[in-house]
């Protein structure tokens, strides 16, 4: 594709983003490029590239748009990011040439209005924090809150891009010859600091193509994620549920700890979710899980009330702790949202608790920044449920750094660890 060509095609997949608002972006690009398999490997990174960092940055374009009185459509937020990116009205001009395959010839009107962008920049002082940071109006106050005299720090590292981060299945091959493997598949990786198990990619790298991947040698999971299945401090003697497993992510690290033994089941609201799990389970050799189709009152669930060594509760959540993989999200987290989500989990954590034994433990976790999904979640059930309490978790071996086992919670942030944004919080039936 020639330059121009790769210009449309990111004015195109940003069109087809908007049209379709209530889809996942990441999920709207793959069909966008599965529908055009003309579209070479590189013209993909490259379109994929821009989009991102339009995603990344969309607020503050739109701020410069009212700011210089044009109209904010998909053309002009391509045309503002190359500007505010460095490149001249000229090149813009010649990019955006109206020939075969190229966006159409810049109006006289819209080469007025990028004129006045030249040598501006993308990030400017009087620029709202809300704006500045990309967050919704009504959220920058709750990270105020939270973060104090961090929230500069904490949101800056928020609009970073993520690594990409991976996990060893460690029932097939040790983190080292791993490490070695990917290196050979031109795939180089570093230790985490925090999860034994971890690699992380520094980039945007097809590991799903390796053959790592495909033996299940490997799996895609932020770090914070694997800190959860850690907390967990499950064994190979235990009854464990997963009682949001969603696709299966911490159910597989759990499988994992407890060496294929004892018994896991695997819970989701959602089928397609639970047919994703199996095949993940499949690929990994993990054969002590079972999946269930979650229904509340079901004979499944009626037969094993206060049965559970451990529950996992990986709580559905506003997700702002993803935020960095996930820079559309941003744009369409709503306050009625948040409220739907707090009750929502309330009522989950409520339903999971009563399936721990005496002396079992409960462990709830979200993807969450917020203090209401948090923190305050967690004070609200201890108030409602008081034979739980709130204890440090413990693991056969010392698997985790010490600060994670002289406290019953834990917030990760990107700021602080490198991760995604993670809470959770360890309580115990008395």
């Amino acid at each position: 594709m020639t330059p121009s060509a790769q210009i449309s095609a990111v004015i195109e997949l940003l069109l087809t983003i908007q049209n379709q608002r209530h889809a996942p972006a990441d999920a709207t690009a793959n069909r966008f490029f599965r529908q055009r398999r003309y579209i070479g490997g590189g013209d993909r990174r490259y379109v994929s590239a821009q989009i991102w960092e339009i995603m990344r940055h969309h607020r503050k374009l739109q701020w410069w748009l009212k700011r210089i009185g044009s109209q904010i459509n998909p053309r002009m937020m391509v045309a503002t990011f190359l500007m505010l990116s460095g490149k001249t009205l000229k090149e813009v001009n010649n990019l955006f040439s109206g020939e075969r395959y190229a966006p159409l010839s810049l109006t006289q009107n819209e080469g007025l209005f990028l004129q006045s962008l030249e040598g501006q920049e993308l990030f400017y002082k009087e620029m709202p924090k809300a704006v500045f940071y990309e967050i919704p109006d009504w959220v920058y106050p709750l990270f105020q809150q939270q973060f104090g005299e961090n929230i500069d720090a904490e949101l800056s590292a928020l609009l970073e891009p993520a690594s990409l981060d991976l996990r060893v299945n460690i029932l097939k091959e040790e983190r080292n010859n791993a490490k070695e493997m990917l290196k050979q598949e031109g795939i180089s990786s570093e230790k985490m600091p925090l999860s034994p198990w971890g690699l992380r990619v520094e980039g945007r790298q097809s590991v799903t193509s390796t053959d790592l991947f495909k033996n299940g040698i490997i799996e895609i999971q932020d770090e914070g994620s694997q800190l959860i299945a850690l907390m967990t401090g499950v064994t190979s003697q235990m009854r464990v549920l997963d009682f949001c497993a969603g696709a299966g992510g911490k159910t597989l690290a759990m499988a994992m700890m407890m060496q294929n033994k004892g018994q896991i089941i695997a819970s989701d609201v959602h089928n397609v979710r639970i047919n994703s799990a199996e095949k993940r389970f499949r690929r990994a050799g993990v054969f002590n899980v079972q999946t269930h189709l979650f229904a509340e009152g079901a004979k499944w669930i009626k037969r094993r009330v206060k049965t559970f060594d451990r529950v996992l509760v990986d709580a559905p959540c506003s997700g702002t702790g993803t935020w960095r993989r996930n820079p559309d999200a941003r744009l369409k987290f709503k306050a009625i949202d948040l409220e739907e989500l707090v009750a929502k989990q309330a009522d989950i954590l409520d339903s999971a608790s009563k399936m721990v034994k005496e002396g079992g433990r409960l462990i709830y976790a979200t993807c969450s920044l917020l203090q209401k999904e948090n923190q305050d979640q967690i004070e609200f059930f201890l108030k409602a449920h008081p034979e739980f309490k709130l204890v440090c978790p413990d693991t056969p071996e010392k698997l985790l750094p010490d600060e994670f086992y002289k406290n019953p919670s834990f917030q990760l942030t990107p700021a602080q660890y490198k991760t995604d944004g993670f809470f959770c919080a360890v309580l115990e039936r008395s």
